[in-house]
Parts: C-alpha cells; structure tokens; sequence
C-alpha cells in the first residue's frame, strides 16, 4: 500500500490496495479486495466494493457505487450519483451473485452525474456519457451520448471538447488534435 490519504469518518477495510496520492473523503467505504490506483480521488459517500478495479487519476465524485464487476481504467471521470449495476434482472429473493456482469470503463470516459451504466457493457476510450443518460449497450472510442436510453450524437476529444467531423475528418478548436472517422469508428490521427 503506498500513502493515501482517508477521512477519519471512512472504511477501508482490510485486504484493500489502495495507490499512492489517492484522497478517500467523508463516508466512503473501500472493501476487501478492492483495488485502487494512484492520485485518484473518492468523493463524499462513495462505495467500492469487492472485486472491482480503479485506474490511476480516476475521479469519483460524491454518491457513487462501484459495485463488483465494474473496471475503471485510468483517467476516468464518474460524475456526482452516477449509477453503475451488476446484475441485469435482480431479485431480493433470488440470489444472482454468479450472474454479475463485467463493465468496463476504458481511458479516459466521463460520466454525467446521474447517468445509469446498465451491466455488461464497454464505454469506449474518451467516450462521453452525458447527465442523466441511460447507457444499455456499449459505447465506442469517442463518442457523445444522451438521452434514455443513450444514444450517440457526436464525437468527443480527448481534451473533452464536442468536435465537428466532416467529411470524415475533425480538428479539436481547443487542443487542435485530429481525428479521422471511418466506418462508425473515430481515430486519432
């Protein structure tokens, strides 16, 4: 375990790994088994349970659940009360532990706050999920969703800026990065 910093008013139990400059704030609790990256950032009330895995310089904002199952690679961003599942139809009565699907959140993602990841799904390298969407199935690299359920309508930059992509190529205004599209898919260029 390297040094990080957690609030007096916080769990982290036994068995955790847990990176060096990683900040875990008020009433957050950290499971056995869980394991976290460096500089990352916990906010208020924030769940991490068993199981599941966060990159480096991950910021989880305040009310999130990163339930088993659920990979976030480095550079990720889980805005305030997002809501990530694990099992596609749970019970109280039925037991569905060994039917946790594996979600994964590649480099890079931003999530709005309120936005529901349903299990089972892949968002994409720098893809954007908008506030209060409702993601069902996988997101490519890139790309902007919305709505419920989510829905593509657009390319995002890797600095997180909205691009214009024309005739299958774009320039980010902001960072001036390129980026070529072909056959649904956006690639740096």
């Amino acid at each position: 375990m390297g040094d990080y910093f957690a609030h007096e008013s916080s769990y982290v139990d036994e068995g955790v790994q847990i990176g060096a400059g990683t900040k875990i704030w008020h009433f957050c609790h950290v499971m056995p088994g869980a394991v976290i990256g460096e500089r990352c950032s916990l906010g208020q009330n924030v769940v991490v349970m068993p199981g599941t895995s966060i990159g480096n310089n991950v910021k989880v904002q305040n009310n999130v659940s990163i339930y088993e199952g659920v990979i976030l690679e480095d550079d990720v961003f889980c805005g305030p009360s997002c809501v990530f599942t694990n099992v596609v139809n749970p019970r109280s009565h039925v037991s569905r532990k060994h039917e946790y699907r594996t979600t994964l959140v590649k480099r890079g993602t931003s999530i709005g706050a309120n936005a529901t990841i349903v299990c089972g799904v892949t968002l994409g390298e720098y893809a954007f999920i908008g506030a209060g969407a409702v993601v069902t199935g996988d997101v490519p690299a890139f790309a902007l969703m919305v709505g419920i359920p989510a829905r593509q309508v657009g390319w995002m930059c890797q600095c997180g800026e909205r691009l214009a992509v024309t005739a299958g190529s774009g320039r980010c205004e902001a960072c001036g990065s390129g980026y070529r599209e072909t056959a649904g898919a956006l690639h740096p260029v």
